[in-house]
């Protein structure tokens, strides 16, 4: 794993870009990183197109400015493509992570991608299958979790479980209902 990470999520007002960057955030500190999360947008409505930010590093990190050259893209919502431009400043050798029901190399012909490497998770499939909703952030993070090898699955399963009970207290149905879509999600995303 790199000593330091940056990634830019890109999702609709409501699907949780925000959540997804600060449940990633929670992960990677109590794994003892140092960590930033931060959404980006203004007086947005539900469905706009927003961004949310993460940087995890082994040292402390000093820069506090939107990410403008991500290791990592996660895009939550395909009808981006084209419209917002996922993949700007994308290092050398980045990742792109898509929720989508394609295959990688379709979306690495539609992203016009000549480097780098491209994944794909059918995360809104799998959180309707789960917890019958259409917010994709979970199983988008699980999916982050097993590209990168940021955190170790174990360690983000467990820290995942202590947040989602924290958060969802007495609701054990959206609990465990996450917690099936984040083994999916890790489970399930493909690459080339």
């Amino acid at each position: 794993m790199p000593e330091s990470i940056e990634v830019r999520w890109h999702g609709r007002g409501g699907q949780g870009a925000k959540t997804g960057a600060i449940l990633l955030a929670e992960a990677a500190s109590a794994a003892g990183k140092f960590v930033q999360a931060f959404p980006e947008y203004g007086p947005e409505r539900m469905g706009a197109p927003m961004r949310a930010f993460n940087r995890i590093s082994d040292e402390p990190i000093t820069i506090h400015s939107g990410v403008k050259q991500p290791d990592v893209v996660v895009v939550l919502d395909e009808t981006l493509l084209g419209k917002v431009p996922v993949t700007e400043g994308l290092t050398d050798g980045g990742k792109v992570i898509v929720n989508t029901p394609e295959p990688p190399e379709v979306l690495r012909d539609r992203l016009g991608l000549r480097s780098g490497q491209v994944f794909t998770v059918d995360a809104s499939g799998i959180a309707e299958e789960t917890f019958g909703r259409n917010i994709p952030n979970t199983p988008m993070v699980a999916a982050l979790v097993r590209v990168t090898g940021v955190v170790d699955y174990e360690k983000f399963l467990e820290i995942m479980r202590e947040q989602l009970e924290s958060k969802f207290k007495g609701r054990s149905s959206i609990i465990e209902g996450n917690l099936r879509a984040i083994e999916r999600g890790y489970r399930e995303v493909r690459g080339e």
